[in-house]
Order: structure tokens, then sequence, then C-alpha cells
């Protein structure tokens, strides 16, 4: 692709975001009843290509459970609320109450509280306790300190999230995290990212990752881009990290690392639209949010809305359409594609006559 002269003394590549293509009909259809939409990690299997974000305003125990028994992947924020408090309830509430302005300093002042490893093994044994498959994600500045906690509580899938993950962190104050021997050291299956290009998804799936979490910037919730002018549009990010997982199946003999498209993605055409572009899946955040159970009472935040020095998020009040189920599978009674997420996937891959989700990542799309 050709890079544009944005001056004389500096050139850009043209990206795109999702909402600058579209997917393209195929000359067959099919019954959307026909469609799957079950991916595999690892040793786990899931109907739905979704994973809920590790936010406090998404994912409580509760949510993650249920979640994991409609089909999808909940993922607990093990640096959360949830791990401060014994019993982060009140807390929630006063958090959707605040007014508007003070929300950022009072989040970081809740948020203050230690971290405890004891309601880490708690959370994460609840989860077990239900049988579904249990995940929970640290940032990397947080996971040497507590991953033989996480892992020893029975964790499943360990994932390692933050704004932007790279596989060498230079750092000359602390010992960063060496990926590729901690995963390697690690008895568990690992997501990491975000990551948004090709070089950089190359170097992490290279660490054994088994899968690799894709964007930066791009959340509801998130300020990235304005705080600190970083970001990438989706849809390129995901297919340049599609490509890159394609040349490491061929250099690594057959390793195959899923790419999880993990920001903008806010109504069931994005979910469609970062499949098309080769994603395996999805982590979202804001369209749970929504949901009637969601901890956060209709806000919604991340871990970036509560930084002690430099908050890159903000709370974002996103009201509610319906409970956990009507979210996934409808009836939906709005049309703007907030509900009824995989009726929507099943029916853009029945439009365009695919019937899993792997033929549909070879679905043609246009730039709008």
């Amino acid at each position: 692709m050709a890079d544009i002269e944005i001056g004389t003394a500096k050139r850009g590549r043209r990206a795109y975001s999702f909402d600058d293509i579209a997917i393209v009909p195929s000359r067959r259809t099919r019954d959307p009843e026909e469609v799957s939409t079950a991916w595999q990690i690892d040793a786990y299997r899931f109907e739905l290509p979704v994973i809920a974000a590790p936010m406090d305003s998404v994912m409580s125990p509760e949510t993650a459970i249920a979640l994991g028994k409609h089909g999808g992947l909940g993922v607990l924020d093990l640096e959360g609320l949830w791990t401060r408090y014994e019993d982060p309830e009140k807390l929630l509430e006063e958090v959707a109450g605040i007014d508007g302005p003070l929300a950022t300093k009072r989040l970081q002042e809740i948020y203050a509280e230690p971290i405890k490893a004891e309601l880490i093994t708690a959370r994460l044994h609840q989860m077990r306790e239900s049988g579904v498959t249990v995940a929970g994600a640290l940032s990397p500045q947080r996971t040497k300190q507590f991953a033989d906690v996480v892992v020893e509580a029975g964790v499943d899938l360990f994932v390692i999230r933050g704004t932007t993950v790279s596989a060498e962190h230079v750092s000359g104050q602390t010992e960063p995290l060496n990926l590729k021997e901690f995963i390697y050291e690690l008895d568990v299956p690992v997501i990491v990212g975000g990551c948004a290009t090709y070089q950089a998804a190359l170097h992490l799936m290279r660490t054994g990752a088994a899968g690799v979490l894709v964007g930066f910037g791009g959340g509801a919730a998130h300020t990235t881009r304005s705080v600190l002018g970083v970001a990438v549009p989706m849809a390129s990010a995901v297919a340049d990290v599609a490509a890159a997982r394609r040349d490491y199946l061929d250099e690594s003999g057959g390793r195959y690392v899923h790419v999880i498209a993990d920001g903008s993605i806010g109504r069931s055409g994005d979910i469609a639209k970062a499949i098309a572009c080769g994603a395996d899946a999805v982590m979202i955040g804001s369209p749970f949010a929504r949901a009637v159970e969601a901890p956060g009472r209709g806000f919604h935040w991340g871990a970036e809305a509560w930084h002690p020095d430099l908050p890159r998020g903000a709370r974002v009040e996103m009201g509610t359409v319906g409970d956990l189920e009507s979210v996934l599978f409808g009836p939906s009674s709005v049309p703007d594609g907030t509900m009824n997420l995989i009726g929507a996937l099943r029916r853009a891959m029945a439009t365009t006559g695919y019937t899993d989700l792997k033929e549909f990542q070879r679905v043609e799309v246009v730039v709008g």
C-alpha cells in the first residue's frame, strides 16, 4: 500500500476503521440456522466468538459465569474492584451516581485500595465452581506479582492485557516482564495484547501466546487518542495482524495463533466486520455494559479511567437496552445493532453464503 504524503518531511499509510468498510454479499445465501459461530482456542471450545472485556463495568464473577453458560468467555479484571474489596456493590452503586466532572477523581480514590491475593483466589474459585471456562486478566505491570496466585487458583486462560503490549519492553527503572520466558514457564495458555501492527503481532506470536489481542486506543470509554495522540483504525489493524498470523503459521511449521479484535466494537455490524478482516473472535465491553446485569449499572469505564497519574479513559453513560441474553440472542427491540449480536452475525454470514467463521474470514469487503 502506497504511503500518502502528509507534508514534505512526513509520509503515512492510509488505514481504515470498521466504519470505513462494508461486507459484500455473494452469489450464494444460506439459512441463518445452518451457520456455526463456534471457535476453539487451545483445548477450549466456545459456541460464540465473543469474549467480554475485563472491565469492572462489564464483568463481575456472576456476569462472567452467565456469559460462559451462554457459550462465550467472560474475563475478570484481577486488578479491579472485585479483587480490592470483599463486597464492591456499594462502590459500584456510588460510581453510577457520581456527578460527571467528579467521576475521574473518585475512581482514582476507590482504586487506590490495594489488590488482595486472597480475593483473586476467591473470585476465580467462584467462577470455577460454576463449571464455566475460567479466565482472568492482569496488566503486564502486575503479571509477575500475581501470576503464581492466578495459576494456583485454577485459571484456564491467562489474559495479559494492556493499552499496548510489546514483546520487548525497555526500562531502566524496573526489570521488565520477559513474555517469552514467562509464557514458556506457564502451564496455561496465554492471550496477550494489545497490539496494532504486523511486526508487533509477529513478535507477540513468537512468545508462545495462544492468542493476540488487536487494538489500541479505540474503546468507547478510552481517550487514548486525545491524551496520547496514539490510535490505529481497527479494520487495518486486524487485517495486518491476520497477515502476521498467516506468516507465523508458515514460520512455525503450523502453529496457529488466534487473533482477537479488542476495541471499536460497539455494535453487531462491527463484530461481523472484525471477523471479515481476519479476527477469530472479538473482545467487547460497551455492548455488555448495556445489559441490565452489568455491574456498571448503565455506566462504562476501564482501567485507563482511574490511572493515578495520567487517566486515558472516562466513565461513559451507556444506558441499558435489555438483559444479557437479549443482548446476545434477542429478540431486539432497537434497530441499532446493540441487541441480538449473535443473531446479526449469523445473518451476516448467511447473507454472504458462509457456514463457519474461518470461511467468513474470506468474505469480500469494500471501502466505502
